[in-house]
């Protein structure tokens, strides 16, 4: 059996080059403030490959997609153990775009402390008197540029955004961020719809795209997991103060509560959050994860 080793690792995923596509491989390792924890959440990277899966199925008309098979019969043999079923995605291999597409539905975190100050969002001015997890009006559309692990990504204007594209892409580089807007824009409405009917408010995410071989921007990496997305329950949802969440919050909270933690959890937070992953899942997909 032929072995593979990964050709990237990233914070929490593994990517494998099998020479035609890619299996990307979510482990179970979490990170907050752009740091990874000494601890493992069990079955979190089977959540997130099954929420992405979910999600590009469900808008695979919207926009194509990355993903071929999440089933491991589908890979390699050395992927057929069972460390890599459930968490692993076969994917088609693309060049990707050095923009990470956010888009903020409502107000809150970063956004919320920028708004306090000055009365906009990455250089959006947004109307007077918003209270802290508003919703927004329209949603807005806050690209960053993509930092090395370890560095902070930063936030930047759709116009720079251009900029950015244009060295890489020299004459594409209005065509390529208006197709990323546009369609982060569009992925968002159509599932954050969709999950608000389901018990959950989508109140932010980010996506990341890339171009296949005949240069069409697709959508890549994951998809509108507690990772990449701040979910909130809908039930009880009330503007004015930080909301419940079903992400990394009790993390990042137990975290900044204790300051001298060296990056080790408690055995209660982790399960309080991988319980929260999965009550996500749940209510998105009507399906279970064991």
């Amino acid at each position: 059996m032929k072995e593979f080793k990964p050709i990237k690792e990233g914070k929490v995923r593994e990517i494998y080059d099998t020479t035609e596509n890619l299996v990307m491989v979510a482990t179970d390792r979490i990170s907050a403030f752009d740091v990874i924890l000494k601890n493992k959440v069990t079955k979190k990277g089977t959540v997130l490959t099954q929420m992405s899966k979910f999600w590009f199925d469900y808008t695979k008309d919207i926009i194509p997609n990355h993903m071929v098979s999440v089933d491991v019969k589908d890979m390699p043999e050395f992927f057929q153990q069972p460390q890599f079923d459930g968490n692993s995605m076969l994917c088609k291999k693309l060049e990707m775009l050095p923009i990470e597409c956010i888009v903020r539905g409502y107000i809150t975190g970063s956004g919320w402390a920028s708004y306090q100050e000055n009365g906009t969002v990455c250089g959006i001015s947004l109307p007077a008197g918003l209270k802290e997890c508003d919703k927004l009006p329209e949603p807005i559309y806050t690209p960053s540029t993509k930092a090395e692990i370890g560095d902070h990504d930063e936030n930047i204007s759709y116009e720079k955004s251009i900029e950015v594209l244009e060295k890489v892409y020299p004459g594409k580089g209005e065509e390529y961020a208006k197709a990323l807007k546009d369609s982060t824009l569009k992925l968002y409405k159509a599932c954050a719809e969709y999950a608000l009917s389901k018990g959950i408010i989508i109140a932010d995410t980010k996506f990341e795209f890339g171009l296949d071989e005949n240069g069409n921007v697709v959508l890549a990496d994951e998809m509108l997991t507690p990772d990449s997305s701040r979910f909130w329950p809908a039930e009880g949802y009330e503007p004015g103060h930080s909301q419940p969440s079903f992400d990394k919050q009790f993390v990042r909270d137990w975290l900044k509560a204790n300051p001298d933690s060296d990056y080790n959890l408690p055995q209660e937070i982790i399960d309080k959050t991988i319980d929260k992953y999965k009550e996500a899942y749940h209510l998105l997909t009507g399906k279970t994860i064991d």
